[in-house]
């Protein structure tokens, strides 16, 4: 995974949304340093190349990956087919079952190679979990088939941008799931998942904030005991690790004091309390990346858009961004 050499790997996403036109657009209008191929379908890719008005050059690689430097030495965009041949004309813009099983055997593919020691990293393109319940796949989002088939438990999201990074504690459930995950246990894998993060990012002695999960970080139990009954013990833990770590603090000042640099990063309880605000400031220089996994792996802040998709309008900042992040925590790794 080390080895400059290799290449990374963009998978598709769902094929009926925007993540073949964001591809496409990356491809044809923006120079990066790392070379990359394609996990998808490349009848569809191409399809996107003509809806966004862009020519792309289409080389189909084999499941050995032959010939893949020579193409993109050519200038040529290297596209690997795994898994079910789709339709010419699978709809796009709706949900639908092949997309979903399309997108799940791209991602799954990519681990593999990635476990193999094939490729440097993956960058994902957005899937749509209803699609792939509709396939019979029942996972809440990438990250979960990322760990799983890497063989991982300890794992998190992390949400970031220019002005700010944000862990989280739980991720797709329920607000009443969340509340029953912020266990000591939970907040401390959280906590060194943190400070790995930010040493992947070259960050030494990383300041770590970890915000509250009941209103102004409960006022000394005034507004629930979460807090001072579950996180204060877990931080006093991580302290005692070696960690520069505090809180917690309340959740409706965190994110601001992060943004003006008093912290590395935040620590937040659950989905939307850490989200919002990085999507606030920029959904287009926002990413998304997995820590925990035996390789890199980022994606874009965003979803599959369907209200857009094959309009050509699919903004491709995104993914140019989660790509550009990669390349950096590859570099901090050869280091």
């Amino acid at each position: 995974m080390k080895n400059s050499k290799c290449p990374f790997v963009i998978t598709m996403g769902d094929p009926a949304g925007i993540g073949p036109e964001i591809i496409a657009k990356l491809a044809a209008k923006e120079s990066v340093a790392t070379p990359y191929f394609v996990i998808g379908d490349p009848h569809i890719l191409r399809t996107a190349a003509d809806k966004v008005g862009v020519h792309l050059k289409i080389h189909e690689l084999s499941p050995s990956l032959e010939g893949f430097h020579d193409a993109w030495h050519r200038g040529e965009l290297s596209v690997y087919s795994a898994g079910i041949a789709l339709p010419d004309d699978l709809p796009i813009g709706q949900v639908d079952a092949r997309a979903g099983e399309a997108s799940y055997s791209w991602v799954t593919a990519a681990i593999d190679l990635a476990l193999a020691g094939s490729i440097a990293g993956i960058i994902t393109a957005p899937i749509n979990k209803e699609a792939m319940r509709l396939a019979g796949l029942h996972y809440p989002g990438h990250t979960e088939i990322l760990a799983e088939r890497s063989g991982v438990s300890d794992f998190a999201m992390i949400l970031a941008n220019d002005e700010l990074r944000v862990i989280l504690v739980s991720i797709h459930v329920s607000l009443q799931d969340a509340i029953q995950a912020a266990t000591i246990e939970n907040e401390l894998r959280t906590f060194r998942l943190a400070q790995e993060a930010c040493l992947a990012f070259g960050i030494e002695n990383p300041r770590i904030a970890v915000a509250g999960l009941n209103p102004h970080a409960s006022e000394n139990g005034l507004f629930g005991r979460e807090d001072l009954d579950v996180i204060v013990p877990a931080i006093n833990q991580a302290k005692r690790e070696g960690l520069n770590i505090s809180g917690p603090w309340p959740g409706d000042t965190i994110f601001m004091r992060a943004r003006r640099g008093e912290f590395d990063i935040v620590v937040a309880q659950y989905h939307d309390q850490g989200l919002i605000p990085v999507k606030y400031l920029s959904v287009d220089h926002g990413v998304n990346i997995t820590i925990g996994l035996p390789f890199i792996r980022t994606s874009v802040d965003h979803g599959t858009a369907f209200d857009i998709a094959g309009t050509g309008k699919a903004k491709h900042l995104s993914l140019l961004y989660a790509f550009k992040q990669a390349e950096k925590m590859i570099a901090f790794q050869q280091k």
